[in-house]
Order: C-alpha cells, then sequence, then structure tokens
C-alpha cells in the first residue's frame, strides 16, 4: 500500500478529495492521503465505513490519525480541485449497492477532475463491464500490472510500479514483459 499511495500521490499533485470503500483499494487511497497531506494538497478524506477497515488499510487509517487528519463517513469536495477514487479495486464483480452507489453517483454528478485508482469503482478490472454505476474517472491509475479490463477504456491508464518483483508474478503463473518499466515507473497504456 505504501508504495500504491506514494505514485497516486505523486500523479495527483493537486488539492484532491481521497474518496474511499473498506477494502485494501481503500488503503491505497488513504496511503495517497497521507502523502498529499504532506505535502499540503490534502483537501478531504472520505470513507464509506472506516469500521469496516482492516489489516494495512486499519493501520493506514490510524496513521493518518496520527497526523490530526480527520477521515469523514460523508463526501466533502469543497476545497478539491481533483477526486481520488479509492472505493473498489480489482475484486468488484456486482453492480455497487447502498452507499457505495450512492458516492460513486456523487462523484460522477461534481464537476470534479477524477483520478481512479488501480481501477475506477464499479468497473469489472478482468472483463472490463462497467457496472451501473461506474465512477466516470478522468485517468487511471493501475497497479503493478495492466488489468484486462481498463484495456476498454478511452481515458488515459497508467501502470504503476509499486515494486512487486516480476518472479512473484511468473510465480503465479502472470506473465509480465520485462521491459514494462524500462521507461520510467509509471507508464502509459
Amino acid at each position: 500500500m505504501e508504495a500504491a499511495g506514494w505514485q497516486v500521490a505523486r500523479f495527483v499533485r493537486q488539492r484532491a478529495a481521497v474518496v474511499c470503500g473498506v477494502g485494501n483499494n481503500a488503503g491505497d487511497g488513504l496511503a495517497a492521503a497521507r502523502h498529499l497531506h504532506r505535502w499540503g494538497r490534502l483537501s478531504s478524506v472520505c470513507c464509506v465505513d472506516k469500521a469496516r477497515l482492516r489489516g494495512p488499510a486499519a493501520e493506514e487509517l490510524e496513521a493518518l490519525g496520527k497526523l490530526g487528519v480527520e477521515v469523514v463517513d460523508n463526501l466533502q469536495f469543497d476545497g478539491a480541485d481533483v477526486i481520488v477514487d479509492a472505493i473498489f479495486g480489482t475484486g468488484l464483480s456486482r453492480p455497487p449497492e447502498g452507499k457505495f452507489a450512492a458516492w460513486i453517483t456523487a462523484i460522477n454528478e461534481s464537476g470534479k477532475t477524477v483520478i481512479a485508482v488501480d481501477v475506477p469503482s464499479g468497473l469489472d478490472a478482468d472483463s472490463g463491464v462497467a457496472y451501473a454505476p461506474c465512477v466516470r474517472a478522468n485517468t487511471t491509475i493501475t497497479l503493478g500490472l495492466p488489468k484486462p479490463g481498463l484495456l476498454k477504456l478511452s481515458e488515459p491508464v497508467f501502470v504503476a510500479d509499486i515494486g512487486v518483483p516480476f518472479e512473484a508474478y511468473a510465480a503465479v503463473g502472470v506473465a509480465v514483459p520485462a521491459d514494462l518499466f524500462a521507461k520510467g515507473e509509471l507508464v502509459r497504456l
């Protein structure tokens, strides 16, 4: 999460509202929020249900608290130039519901530039199916590897190197071009 958050924050570099769900994608968003806070570029951090955060994502929440950053359970876009979408990541396989769906709709209706973390929330990362609702991201920063479903997007997609050795991918049967990050640690697809 640390490397993912760093890469996202480096790309954003604007005053941001970071909007998080409850899983690992939220942890990436919270890590990005911490870096943006250090750089004076954090407008707000909003989390669907911070009580549901576990493991590294909960640790990222705690780290923000130690810095005095309030994480709220309602959307706050005032003062933000950009929204960072960290609601859902690669595990989504059905349409978002309830508060998740309401927040995605609010992001889409905000009129703000949206940068998605890993995949736009509401998009199936494998098939490219955009469930209703689905975040309409202006840019996506996908982490580690390109996801097949992102290849169908017309908006810019960047792959961020998060430090996973290619050998680790090979060990689980995932082929990675050896030169994926030859031109840098953030590569446009």
